[in-house]
């Protein structure tokens, strides 16, 4: 079944259950004694429809596809809808307009409830949309021999409650397999910890360590650089900032997220042996155990993250489910959807604390990008190595604290489990899934 076919069988099937919803209001109507008004008394007579009917012509300029000769004509439901529901696996657009291999929306255990951070409070409330509606994009809607079915959309002015997708919150991706849609994520924070480190030497890096020594009358300097290294770098930790941005595509299985973030207290210890020259030119050698810290070390981060590892998504916002056999910008839509099934939440959605839950590695690429300002820094300010600079020949290396605030470097993530997509299911008992 094609998609022209299939946006056809589902008008089909939303005229039938709209007459089923209507036939019992119709009945009712019936039912008691008709009395007939004039137009001063209907004048007088105040009510709300269940249902409203609306439409939007391809030249009206509230259209977001004006002279594209596409019209909408909309089905609401004037009242508020409460729905607490459980999707084992959904499954949309499978093979057909985008491609054969893959769906266009595959969920596993896919829930929606009231918001709550309990099992209780789930499963005890429901989510709210109110005014919910159907939606038809129309081609040429005024041309009866060239009319066409081009859009399905269900949709609500706005929905309250928590969209939750696997069974748990992870090291292993679960939930969403692929989606196509538009979602935009708020600004986002955390607190980042960073792994230890042993064995950082020329041999992984390729670099050497300069800077100066000098005695503490400063009399007595001597520059200094090595290739002869062991370095070890302890836990660290900072704050984490994630950047708002939008996510939009279709068939998507990962985003990729940029932010911020600032390290401090990366303690640095080991051993190193140096080539100095006094003054300049008298040659003295240099060796000792090192102590020190690394702190304010700015770093960009670009995280490549799964959509298995986004499970919980606070809803507030109007929030819509389309298929469309072309590029369709629905009214009041903030991007066009895409040819096939399409999920859009209009309004940014806040995904907390974006604390990784296990720490982050501190791979030779980054440290790479380290080194060279420490040895600028070691440049600007001299080891101080005692009052006739004997120390550092004696085993001792303190380079104190090396502050990188002016420093940039660059941080690639991948699949970070997030300390607040962890959720509680929508079931009683002890159930991952019901």
């Amino acid at each position: 079944m094609d998609i022209q076919e299939k946006i056809k069988d589902g008008v089909k099937r939303i005229i039938v259950l709209t007459g089923l919803l209507t036939t019992p209001i119709m009945s009712f109507a019936y039912e008691g004694k008709l009395q007939q008004l004039n137009d001063a008394e209907l004048s007088e007579v105040n009510g709300q429809a269940l249902l409203s009917l609306g439409y939007l012509a391809p030249n009206d300029a509230a259209n977001t596809m004006k002279g594209q000769g596409v019209g909408f004509y909309k089905l609401g439901l004037e009242a508020e809808l409460e729905l607490n529901a459980n999707i084992k696996k959904l499954q949309l657009g499978c093979g057909g307009i985008n491609g054969a291999n893959g769906c266009d929306i595959d969920i596993d255990n896919l829930s929606l409830s009231g918001i709550s951070d309990t099992r209780e409070g789930r499963a005890n409330s429901d989510a709210k949309l109110t005014n919910p509606f159907l939606e038809f994009a129309i081609k040429n809607p005024e041309k009866a021999s060239t009319r066409e079915v081009v859009g399905l959309r269900l949709s609500a002015e706005k929905v309250i409650g928590l969209l939750s997708a696997g069974t748990e919150n992870s090291d292993k991706p679960n939930g969403i397999n692929s989606l196509s849609g538009y979602l935009k994520i708020k600004d986002a924070t955390g607190t980042a910890y960073t792994g230890s480190r042993t064995g950082v030497n020329y041999g992984n890096l390729g670099l050497t360590v300069s800077g100066k020594a000098k005695s503490t009358t400063g009399l007595i300097t001597a520059d200094f650089t090595s290739n002869d290294y062991a370095l070890n770098l302890g836990e660290g930790s900072g704050t984490l900032y994630i950047n708002g941005q939008t996510v939009s595509g279709n068939r998507m299985n990962s985003v990729n997220l940029a932010g911020t973030a600032v390290i401090n207290n990366i303690a640095l210890s080991g051993k190193i042996n140096a080539n100095a020259k006094l003054w300049g030119a008298i040659p003295i050698p240099l060796d000792g155990a090192v102590s020190g810290n690394i702190t304010n070390l700015n770093v960009g981060v670009n995280v490549t993250e799964s959509l298995g590892f986004i499970h919980k998504i606070p809803l507030n916002n109007p929030f819509s489910l389309s298929l469309q056999s072309q590029s369709i910008l629905w009214p009041n839509a903030a991007q066009a959807a895409q040819k096939g099934w399409w999920l859009a939440i209009e309004d940014a959605i806040d995904i907390g604390d974006v604390s990784p839950t296990q720490r982050v590695n501190v791979t030779d690429d980054v440290i790479k990008q380290v080194i060279p300002y420490v040895s600028s820094h070691l440049q600007s300010n001299p080891i101080e190595c005692g009052f006739l600079a004997l120390d550092c020949l004696g085993g001792k290396f303190n380079i104190n604290n090396v502050p990188l605030q002016n420093a940039k470097v660059n941080m690639d993530l991948t699949n970070l489990q997030l300390k607040n997509q962890t959720f509680a299911p929508n079931c009683y008992g002890n159930l991952k899934f019901c």
